[in-house]
């Protein structure tokens, strides 16, 4: 009977220290995905439809702070030009420094640098502008359209300004990793500005810090639950340990 006691109350002791230190972990990783999290991005709702149909209207988006130097091709960035009415903008940047862009080839393509490139995050079956145009982007600027080119104010409305639309890399603030709501998952790097010089940018952190803020979740509510589990089954055990104990006498 005595060593029973021991025993049952041995394993008593070590789940309430299993389950604190569970707690314990799970509250680091859970504070710690939010402090992480909101050092490395910035929530931004989207107010136009020019991105679409990437991000729409009122989409909530979680974007990586970034300098301008880690731009890609490719890339959809939060920017704040003067010239653009010095308000907080998202657009995809489609050509760096040097890059001639033209629009369009026979098949309603633009290009960059000779080279055609597919966009499948535009509508349907549009063209890539339904204006021509070609320039070529100054060093240390930036060339950006919106997805939606039918009706996107972007640097196609601008080819006649000093930059000739561009915009210095220095007002690019973050890069758009995903759309937080509604839950729509990462926002894709398009594969086909991966073959031209500079590749593109690869995702920031964004699952490992879901990751640490839904793990530490389960631990804090798993641990937590272990006294009120603990008790109830050890309520349900006893008239049997009584049983057993009278048997034995």
């Amino acid at each position: 009977m005595s060593g029973t006691g021991r025993t049952e109350s041995g394993h008593g002791r070590l789940g309430s220290v299993l389950s604190g230190l569970a707690v314990a972990v799970g509250c680091v990783l859970f504070l710690g995905g939010f402090v992480w999290g909101a050092l490395i991005y910035q929530p931004y709702t989207v107010p136009t439809d020019s991105m679409s149909p990437t991000v729409k209207p009122g989409d909530r988006v979680l974007a990586q702070r970034i300098d301008g130097s880690e731009v890609r091709r490719g890339d959809v960035v939060v920017f704040t030009d003067k010239v653009w009415g010095d308000a907080p903008m998202v657009k995809r940047v489609v050509g760096v420094g040097g890059d001639k862009i033209a629009c369009c080839d026979a098949g309603g393509r633009m290009s960059v640098n000779g080279q055609a490139v597919e966009e499948p995050y535009l509508r349907g079956e549009e063209p890539a502008s339904p204006t021509g145009f070609t320039v070529t982007v100054p060093k240390g600027h930036l060339f950006l359209l919106g997805d939606e080119r039918m009706g996107s104010l972007d640097s196609r409305s601008h080819l006649q300004d000093a930059a000739q639309g561009s915009v210095p890399r220095e007002a690019v603030s973050a890069r758009l990793d995903a759309v937080a709501w509604p839950m729509e998952g990462l926002v894709e790097r398009p594969r086909s500005f991966a073959e031209l010089p500079g590749g593109i940018s690869q995702p920031g952190p964004i699952r490992l810090v879901i990751g640490a803020v839904v793990i530490g979740a389960v631990l804090i509510l798993g641990g937590a639950a272990y006294g009120p589990l603990a008790r109830a089954l050890g309520r349900g055990r006893k008239p049997a340990a009584r049983s057993r104990v009278t048997a034995g006498v």
